[in-house]
């Protein structure tokens, strides 16, 4: 019989679990959609150089982020292995997401460029080292089949409200940009000073108030390229490595090419941020119902008819082409974008569930934890996914011919529709079919998680 006791974990425990991620959506979202205009219109660093940068820190990912996986996992300290890094995190957190917001004024060009560089590295470093132990204690505060949706959905809800708090920022940045561009750096570097500080807080709370369970410590690991060689030698892991990277370079899409989409297809650019949050409200929202469902239908099952609701959502795109009533287009984008939304709600919270699962599979089979290498590996993928989606982007646009701030041809916008459209369908649909070739089901886990516990015991 599976321990109850261990599997106990209230709504109050999921909520001090979940709280930082406000600060991890809200950043990670304002460096996605602002931190490119505003080095290149303000600070006046050529975007080829900035696109660089970007392209650098994710080629850094794939070393840093099984490396931090493997640390974690190996920690032996007394605070535990996860609080420990959750603690560390703080400091360079904060002092390289204010580099890149707050860059200080210098005559050379170079220094800047130099500056901002190092405050990207820097800032993507830093939050590695918070989320993929943040993640792996996710995995290991219960073993309850089901209740690991409920901490999950909760993290989600928190990741998305501070995703929806970083547009807010966004909308206002523009604003102040457009009237009074003088004083830009002074507010930007106001709402940077209060992120970090909310986030310090809520880090140092969560660290406080949690703790770790002595039984996933004190095991043997492996070197990081054993341990990621252990992850893809998994059958369930590899079966979910690649289908969640097919389906996130398709719905990378919302983040990509929404503001594309706002500006040359529907004329409206000043929409783009109400299209993506008519996408994460019903993300966040969505999460109650996601987590009861999951129980009646199965957590696979579930995802699977949500990655199809995500596919049927962006492949509607395709037919504004077809629309000339600006205002219906509006409306057409905003519907679309809330079942999208709604999709991405389900696999937000059953994913990462479902992915603890493979965990305890992994320990299962081998004997050994190794939650961050796993963690690691889909925070790589998830990343990897917006790489491909913007490499995708730029090279079929320069091909169509797109030229920035003009009326595009019918060629170009075709382009940007089948980006929008027809890819993320493509995409989930194949998503879709391969995971209804996992196998790893609610029965199956019940004998897994009686063979560890009485191992435990």
């Amino acid at each position: 019989m599976i321990n109850q006791e261990k599997s106990k974990f209230s709504f109050k425990d999921s909520f001090v679990y979940g709280s930082p991620a406000i600060g991890a959506g809200y950043m990670y979202l304002l460096m996605a959609i602002y931190v490119m205009k505003f080095a290149t219109d303000i600070l006046l660093i050529a975007p080829a150089v900035v696109g660089l940068i970007f392209s650098i820190s994710r080629v850094w990912d794939a070393i840093n982020d099984p490396l931090v996986g493997y640390l974690s996992d190996k920690t032996r300290w007394k605070l535990g292995r996860r609080r420990s890094w959750l603690l560390m995190s703080i400091l360079p957190i904060s002092i390289f997401y204010l580099m890149v917001f707050s860059p200080i004024e210098y005559e050379s060009d170079k220094f800047l460029t130099v500056w901002v560089a190092i405050g990207i590295l820097g800032f993507y470093t830093s939050m590695t080292i918070f989320v993929v132990p943040h993640l792996s204690l996710g995995a290991e505060l219960s073993s309850d089949y089901h209740e690991r949706s409920k901490i999950f959905g909760v993290r989600h809800v928190f990741y998305t409200t501070g995703s929806i708090l970083s547009l807010i920022s966004f909308y206002i940045f523009i604003k102040v940009e457009q009237e009074n561009i003088g004083s830009l750096r002074e507010t930007i570097f106001n709402h940077s000073l209060v992120v970090v500080a909310i986030t310090s807080i809520l880090i140092l709370y969560s660290v406080y108030k949690l703790k770790e369970k002595s039984e996933y410590s004190n095991r043997e690991i492996k070197n990081p390229y054993e341990a990621y060689k252990d992850v893809w030698q998994n059958p369930h892991a590899r079966l979910l490595i690649i289908a969640t990277f097919i389906e996130h370079v398709g719905s990378a899409a919302i983040a990509v090419l929404t503001i594309y989409i706002a500006q040359y297809i529907v004329g409206t650019p000043q929409w783009a941020p109400f299209f993506i949050l008519c996408y994460m409200i019903p993300s966040a929202l969505s999460v109650p119902f996601w987590i009861p469902l999951s129980k009646k239908l199965g957590k696979v099952r579930l995802w699977v008819l949500s990655m199809l609701l995500s596919g049927v959502s962006f492949g509607s795109f395709i037919f504004l082409i077809l629309i000339d009533d600006v205002f219906i287009k509006i409306v057409y984008v905003s519907v679309g974008a809330v079942f999208a939304g709604l999709a991405n709600g389900c696999g937000s919270t059953v994913g990462p569930s479902v992915q603890a699962d493979i965990i305890d599979y992994d320990e299962y089979k081998t004997g050994e934890r190794k939650e961050g290498s796993y963690f690691a590996a889909w925070s790589f993928i998830y990343k990897a996914s917006a790489g491909v989606m913007l490499m995708l982007t730029g090279f079929s646009l320069q091909f169509a011919g797109f030229l920035p701030n003009q009326e595009q041809t019918f060629e170009v916008k075709f382009v940007l529709l089948t980006l929008y459209a027809l890819f993320p369908l493509c995409c989930c649909l194949i998503g879709s079919y391969l995971l209804t070739k996992f196998k790893l089901n609610e029965k199956e886990y019940k004998i897994i998680r009686q063979s560890l516990d009485t191992r435990e015991t």
